[in-house]
């Protein structure tokens, strides 16, 4: 009963915040020319709980942040069918559902199970090289497998070959900007918002060909920083007692190698899916799913049913693989697509728009986008906020056609790519790996800096590094 009440005190409270000409609601689509900021509380709101969740009230985050982000949904669903009519509402919710957030989840998925199928195991010392080397591998691997997925494969052998260290918290937070976040900006399958971007037109290898100065600028500066810093604390430890090594040097092999033979399938249907074009799609209330995406999504579920069945599991037992991550994504991300469903619309409208002070400060003099304020606002949303929304609201901000951002505004998309892949490694919250890589690591017994001494590390190292790459890429 109290649930009742408060579930229709929000409703009521939705639709007074609402301003009255939002009920002038075109037939066809979201009329966000006449939507108010109100319309972008739920979005905002949902993310800002994502945000501090698991950090101010990380017991009830952890048990009820499902129904938390279902209520967020419903703050923008049922007020969209009240003002805009129950088929105009459940059209705009099932066109992102359909045609984004399910393929979205579906390759996640797969590269969380295949990836998790991949087991690195013995033992190297942790010298500076050695590290680097990890740390390099870990990077180019983040294109493939995507960022998570290299992240889990590559942070227990990082870990096993600094555990004798004192000083070895700092292997982890380089760890986090390099393999959990700048190593994945070349391809769709590294980083969740190129993926998206992918969804919505950006040809599978553009990045790769667009953005590969970026990366190998900021990713080369990082790495050496981190020499650097390795070097220091390797010198310091040299005349201090030697700790027993709880995991004894041995040779280093990689189990579960089929599924390596299943990541290239999972690349091999994404990059059918944007070659193979039948021309033919099927109708789900209204919104047209095509063939190619439906066969696509079928060959990447089939591929990590297949990663389940044929990969022994004392190979994931040793990867501490469970589904907690993936299932926590799922519900999240379903109410990120919808919450951003209004937001996406007031966009579209441009300087029509309520977000038209925000498109007046990316634009430049005569109607020019201008990129570094691209890349640094895209970047700092993505620092606090999840990265795969922040790219889309940037996104569509420029336009959201993507053809023309991959050629006459090539530049700007560049610096929407850039600014959310990279800035994600900014604070632990700034995407999905980091948090996964700080627990694990604090599980293993590294003494990993809290949140505010991990943006020191960032802001010490990342940010002249981002200015430097802000002022040669895009100033």
């Amino acid at each position: 009963m109290k649930s009742s009440r408060l579930a229709a005190a929000s409703l009521a409270l939705a639709c007074l915040l609402v301003s009255a000409e939002s009920a002038l609601a075109a037939e066809q689509g979201l009329p966000g020319a006449s939507m108010s900021l109100w319309w972008a509380l739920p979005f905002a709101g949902l993310l800002l709980s994502i945000a501090t969740g698991p950090l101010l009230y990380p017991h009830v985050w952890e048990h009820h942040y499902g129904k938390i982000t279902a209520g967020w949904a419903a703050l923008v669903v049922a007020p969209l069918a009240l003002f805009f009519g129950f088929d105009a509402a459940v059209g705009a919710v099932l066109h992102t559902l359909l045609l984004e957030y399910m393929s979205f989840i579906i390759l996640l998925f797969a590269l969380f199970t295949i990836s998790g199928g991949i087991l690195v195991a013995g033992n190297i010392q942790g010298t500076p090289l050695a590290n680097a080397g990890l740390l390099l591998i870990g990077a180019l691997l983040a294109s493939v497998v995507g960022t998570t997925g290299a992240s889990m494969i590559m942070i227990r052998p990082v870990i096993r070959a600094n555990d004798n260290r004192p000083f070895n918290a700092h292997v982890v937070v380089f760890f986090i900007f390099l393999v959990s976040n700048i190593g994945g900006s070349l391809t769709p399958l590294g980083d969740p918002p190129l993926f998206v971007g992918f969804l919505r037109g950006v040809d599978f290898f553009w990045t790769t060909a667009n953005l590969w100065r970026e990366t190998l600028f900021v990713g080369g500066l990082v790495l050496a920083a981190f020499l650097a810093v390795d070097w220091f604390f390797h010198s310091r430890e040299l005349g201090r007692p030697k700790i027993k090594d709880p995991t004894p040097h041995s040779k280093v092999r990689i189990r579960g190698l089929a599924n390596i033979v299943l990541l290239a399938g999972v690349i091999g249907a994404i990059l059918l899916s944007a070659s193979w074009k039948p021309g033919v799609a099927f109708t789900i209330q209204g919104v047209a799913v095509e063939l190619q995406n439906l066969v696509r999504d079928a060959i990447i579920i089939v591929l990590a049913v297949v990663s389940l069945a044929v990969t022994r599991k004392e190979y994931r037992a040793a990867n501490g693989f469970s589904w907690g991550p993936i299932l926590e994504v799922a519900k999240l991300f379903a109410g990120i697509f919808i919450c951003i469903v209004p937001v996406i619309a007031i966009l579209r409208a441009g300087l029509d728009g309520a977000f038209a002070p925000l498109v007046a400060l990316v634009t430049g003099p005569g109607g020019a986008p201008n990129d570094l304020a691209y890349f640094w606002l895209t970047g700092a949303l993505s620092s606090f906020l999840d990265n795969a929304p922040t790219y889309l609201v940037f996104f569509e901000l420029a336009g959201g056609d993507p053809q023309a951002l991959m050629t006459t505004l090539g530049g700007t998309l560049i610096a929407i790519s850039a600014g959310a892949v990279f800035m994600g490694a900014n604070t632990y919250i700034g995407n999905a790996p980091n948090f996964m890589v700080y627990a694990i690591a604090r599980e293993r017994g590294v003494r990993m800096p809290g949140f505010f001494g991990y943006m020191l590390w960032s802001g010490a190292v990342l940010i002249p590094t981002f200015l430097i790459a802000g002022f040669v890429f895009f100033g």
